[in-house]
């Protein structure tokens, strides 16, 4: 699959996207500067999140309850108030994206955020995983025909499967199915990688990782299991705070995503035996068996005459015993490489 003409799949390099979220911190200044990082960091997508408050939940609807949450006492509508992207933002934060050759797209939240990314013309659309189970706004955004990148975090298979089912059936035929563990940060031991290459194998299509963990270590390891599509919440500095910035990655780390998930692609490879062409050189290094003392005509192979050494120009070390004990029928010079030609 492609989207906006970059290929997606296991036989190209991971698609790594920067996700700015609410790292904005409200100023589109420092929104354009996050877009300039991450191109610089070599990014090949950028993604926004399209809602406002009121698209995402109503006024005294929850306040958040959990000790552990980075947003303990949040009342929820005022978190969104503090994170959202405004909706005319979105043109000149598209158009630097675009100035820099990457992807730019978003995660809408309602039918009211696709008609508006309608009408910016994205190349493809997010699905957040606090929506694979919004069926409607699911056949809204396929009904685009453009490609789809869906989050599976805290959904069972059937639900995965109900998602899925409404996305084919409402006319997408491409899209990316991210192992996610909704929580922020989530750790590596509740991140369960083994989960991607499964999904492939269920749903048949390209899969990914949307990962909340801390550094890239979960990233590249998605990547060795099969991930071609990668998702990073990205800020310019965790110092400077905002709503999503305490599980972000930075501009280093982001380049540092970049080169090592190509690596660890690249390094997948094929299953191979055998000497590669690049190995032939190193031949030499093998161990074979030499003369470490001079031996006389007649004179036996001992341990004390012979042994199993480096360069690899003599008899291999598995005929070592059976040289033992076997005289030799010429004269040889210390650090002579053994064959049979010089038995008896």
């Amino acid at each position: 699959m492609f989207i906006d003409n970059v290929p997606i799949g296991k036989n190209h390099k991971p698609f790594i996207i920067a996700e700015m979220s609410g790292n904005h911190n409200q100023s589109l200044e420092r929104a354009l500067e996050i877009v300039d990082a991450a191109a610089e960091a070599g990014a090949h997508a950028l993604k926004l999140q399209t809602y406002t408050a009121d698209t995402m939940t109503i006024k005294g609807a929850l306040t958040i309850q959990d000790q552990a949450s980075l947003w303990h006492g949040e009342e929820l509508h005022t978190l969104y108030q503090k994170a959202y992207t405004p909706w005319e933002w979105h043109k000149p934060i598209f158009d630097r994206t675009k100035e820099h050759g990457m992807v730019a797209f978003s995660t809408p939240f309602d039918a009211s955020a696709v008609d508006f990314l309608e009408e910016l013309e994205v190349p493809a659309y997010k699905i957040a995983s606090f929506e694979n189970n919004d069926l409607p706004l699911l056949k809204k955004v396929a009904s685009t025909g453009k490609p789809i990148i869906m989050s599976t975090g805290v959904a069972t298979l059937s639900m995965i499967e109900d998602a899925v089912n409404t996305l084919r059936e409402s006319g997408c035929e491409n899209f990316v199915l991210l192992k996610c563990t909704s929580t922020y940060p989530a750790t590596p031991e509740n991140t369960n990688l083994l989960t991607i290459p499964h999904l492939q194998q269920m749903f048949d299509c390209s899969v990914g990782l949307s990962d909340h963990t801390m550094g890239i270590g979960a990233a590249i390891a998605a990547v060795a299991l099969g991930a071609q599509v990668i998702e990073k919440h990205f800020t310019l500095r965790r110092a400077d705070g905002g709503v999503d910035s305490a599980f972000s990655i930075e501009p280093h780390e982001l380049k540092n995503l970049v080169i090592e998930s190509e690596r660890a692609f690249l390094a997948m490879g094929r299953i191979q035996y055998g000497v590669q062409e690049a190995e032939k050189n190193s031949l030499k290094f093998k161990r074979s068996i030499y003369a470490v003392k001079d031996i006389a005509i007649g004179e036996a192979f001992t341990h004390e005459n012979t042994k199993v050494i480096r360069p690899g120009d003599g008899l291999p070390p598995k005929y070592y015993e059976m040289l033992l004990g076997k005289k030799s029928n010429k004269a040889i010079k210390s650090g002579t490489p053994l064959s049979f030609e010089v038995l008896l």
